[in-house]
């Protein structure tokens, strides 16, 4: 069937917005990163800044983290977590998006959240350490913890996140369409990948 989604899941620094940002220009489709954000932080009626802390990311780099960040608190909707009701809104929102039309889904467990759909292609976009090191500090500066220290914690975040909501390993390449290493193939190259396979080019 022919696609007209495409959902990127990323390591931190591997570039994959980029890459989802210029599939979607080449296609001439909407876009969604900050613009999902938005759109769930909307609906959820929580600030943009804390949906894009929390909505693919666990509250620690344990999978009990999320048992310690409910603790103590009622919940905020029926009885549910924070945690839980901000995923709610987020699939939700996801699914509405899809509905809509074509698009580029960057993050969010959007693969998950749109597996049963055929016209949707998943992508998954890696990069050798050393290579997303260098991309983070070149794009955001430096902080307090070293470049490798700051990819193991998002990544590690990312991966509790998904295996707490999914089930899932984060990362692990049979949940995916195509995964592309971003260091060996180029930023450029991974996009006219995913735009022929969008098209059906071979």
């Amino acid at each position: 069937m022919e696609k007209k989604i495409i959902t990127i899941s990323r390591e931190f620094g591997s570039g994959g917005r980029t890459i989802g940002h210029q599939v979607a220009e080449a296609l001439g489709i909407p876009f969604y990163d900050k613009e999902l954000v938005e759109h769930i932080a909307l609906e959820s009626g929580f600030a943009p800044e804390y949906v894009e802390e929390h909505s693919e990311h666990s509250p620690g780099k344990s999978i009990f983290s999320y048992a310690f960040a409910s603790h103590g608190h009622p919940g905020v909707m029926n009885g549910l977590s924070t945690a839980d009701f901000l995923w709610n809104v987020q699939c939700n929102v996801i699914l509405q998006i899809a509905e809509k039309g074509p698009c580029v889904i960057v993050g969010r467990n959007a693969d998950y959240v749109l597996k049963d759909r055929p016209d949707v292609l998943h992508a998954f976009i890696c990069a050798d350490k050393e290579a997303r090191a260098e991309r983070i500090v070149r794009l955001y500066g430096e902080s307090e913890k070293t470049p490798k220290a700051r990819l193991n914690e998002k990544d590690k975040r990312r991966k509790v996140n998904c295996q707490h909501y999914t089930g899932r390993t984060w990362g692990q390449s049979q949940n995916y369409d195509i995964c592309l290493n971003s260091s060996v193939l180029g930023i450029e190259t991974c996009t006219d990948i995913l735009v022929k396979l969008m098209k059906g080019e071979k």
